[in-house]
C-alpha cells in the first residue's frame, strides 16, 4: 500500500521552518515505509501491531512535547501537529492513537501535574506507556459535563464508580485520564481529573467497539467499581476537572483537525497516482477536465483546511486566544475530509468500492472526524459564541 507520492501533491515547505520541515520529512518516511505495509492487516484485525507501538515510543513520536529531561523529544506543539497529519496521511488509526496521547495526556501532565506526577509518569509516557483519555460517558457526549460517574473521598484514596464509554486507545492504556464528579451539588464544578493505572482495585476494561473507520485504533468502555485512587493522583485540583477537560480539549481539536488533513492528504495522493494511471477512452482518465477540476477542487479545501489547523497551532504556541480557530480548524477540517475521500472514491469507480485499494478505508476513517472531541455542531456553536459574544 506504500505508494512515493508526486511532489505536486505535498504540502508547501514555505509553511513549515527548515528544522520543522527536516522534523517532517523524518516522520514521513517513517510512515511511508513502516507504517504503510501493516495498514491493511491492522484494519481487518481491528488492532495496533504491537512492534508499531514500539517503534512509535522508540521515535519520540509519544512524547513530542514532554521535555528531554523526562526523557521526550523536547519539541513544539506545532511538532506534534505534524506528526499527527503525516502518520494520519498513512493510516489515521495511527495518527489518532499518538494524538491523543500527546494533545491530550502528556499536555494534561505537563500543564497540571504536580512535580511528583510529572517524575512518576512522563518518563513512563515517553518510553512505554499508553494514556488514554476518559471523559465521555452513555449520558454524556456532546453534554460533556453531565457525568454520572461519581468520586467519594475516603480517607487518603478516592473513590471512583459509573462507567466511560468511547475510549480512545483505551485497549492499549497503562493509564487514564478519568474524569468524575466529587460535588454532585455543586454540577459541573464537582467535576475533578484522576491520573488512574489500569492495576487499580476497581477499574475494568470493558468491551471493545467495533467501528465502521480507524478500526486499528481501540475503543472500548471502562467500568469503575469503587475504584481506588490515591489522593496524591488527583490531576490538578479538586473541582478543577471541568477546566482541565476544556482547555485539553481545545488543543485535542487542532490534533484532529491535523488527522483530518493528513487524511485528506493520502486519500487525494492515491488518487493523483491512480488518475495519471487508469486509462478510459484512450486517455488517462487524468486527461479529462472535469477530472482535472475536481483534483484542483479537492487540493484547494484541502490547503484551507491545513492553514486553519496550523494558524489554530500556532496561535497556540504564541500563547494567544485560539479556542475560536480551533474550533473552525476542526469543523473545516473533518468536514473537508469526508468531502475529499468521497470524491476520491467516486473517481476510483468501482475499484474505489474494493479493499482492493486504500481509498475506501480514508473513506470510512473520515466519518469520525465530525464525530469526536466535539459534533461539528459543538464546533459551530463554539464558533458562533466567540462571534457574537
Amino acid at each position: 500500500m506504500a505508494i512515493l507520492l508526486p511532489e505536486m501533491a505535498r504540502p508547501p515547505v514555505t509553511l513549515l521552518a527548515e528544522d520543522e520541515r527536516l522534523f517532517r520529512d523524518t516522520v514521513r518516511s517513517f510512515a511511508e515505509e513502516v507504517i504503510a505495509p501493516r495498514v491493511a492487516a491492522m484494519d481487518e484485525a481491528g488492532r495496533l501491531d504491537p512492534d508499531l507501538i514500539r517503534n512509535l515510543f522508540e521515535l519520540g513520536l509519544m512524547a513530542v512535547e514532554v521535555p528531554d529531561n523526562y526523557g521526550g523529544a523536547g519539541a513544539s506543539f506545532f511538532a506534534s501537529v505534524l506528526v499527527v497529519e503525516e502518520l494520519s496521511r498513512v493510516d489515521p488509526s495511527v495518527g489518532v492513537f499518538v494524538d491523543v496521547q500527546n494533545t491530550l495526556i502528556t499536555n494534561s501532565i505537563l500543564r497540571y501535574g504536580t512535580d511528583a506526577q510529572k517524575q512518576r509518569f512522563l518518563p513512563r509516557l515517553a518510553t512505554e506507556l499508553v494514556g488514554a483519555y476518559a471523559l465521555s460517558e452513555a449520558g454524556s457526549g456532546s453534554d460533556a459535563f453531565a457525568l454520572a460517574t461519581r468520586a467519594v473521598r475516603d480517607g487518603d484514596c478516592w473513590h471512583l464508580s459509573g462507567r466511560k464509554m468511547w475510549i480512545t486507545n483505551g485497549g492499549e492504556a497503562g493509564l487514564y485520564l478519568i474524569f468524575a464528579n466529587a460535588n454532585p451539588a455543586a454540577d459541573y464544578r464537582g467535576i475533578t481529573a484522576f491520573l488512574v493505572e489500569r492495576a487499580a482495585p476497581g477499574l475494568q476494561v470493558g468491551k471493545r467497539e467495533d467501528k465502521l473507520g480507524i478500526r486499528a485504533s481501540s475503543t472500548v468502555e471502562l467500568i469503575l467499581d469503587e475504584c481506588r485512587v490515591p489522593a496524591d493522583d488527583v490531576l490538578g485540583e479538586v473541582g478543577k476537572g471541568y477546566k482541565i477537560a476544556i482547555e485539553t480539549l481545545n488543543e485535542g481539536r487542532i490534533g484532529i483537525g491535523a488527522q483530518m488533513v493528513g487524511l485528506a492528504q493520502g486519500a487525494l495522493d492515491h488518487t493523483v497516482r491512480y488518475v495519471q494511471q487508469r486509462e478510459q477512452f484512450g486517455h488517462r482518465v487524468a486527461d479529462f477536465q472535469g477530472v482535472q477540476f475536481q483534483i484542483a477542487q479537492m487540493r484547494t479545501e484541502l490547503e484551507a483546511a491545513r492553514l486553519l489547523v496550523y494558524n489554530a497551532a500556532r496561535l497556540k504556541e504564541a500563547g494567544q486566544p485560539f479556542r475560536m480557530e480551533a474550533a473552525m480548524a476542526k469543523l473545516f477540517a473533518s468536514e473537508a475530509a469526508q468531502r475529499i475521500s468521497s470524491r476520491c472514491l467516486d473517481l476510483h469507480g468501482g475499484y474505489g468500492f474494493t479493499r482492493e485499494y486504500p481509498i475506501e478505508k480514508f473513506y470510512r476513517d473520515a466519518k469520525i472526524g465530525t464525530i469526536y472531541e466535539g459534533t461539528s455542531n459543538m464546533q459551530l456553536q463554539t464558533i458562533a459564541k466567540h462571534i457574537l459574544r
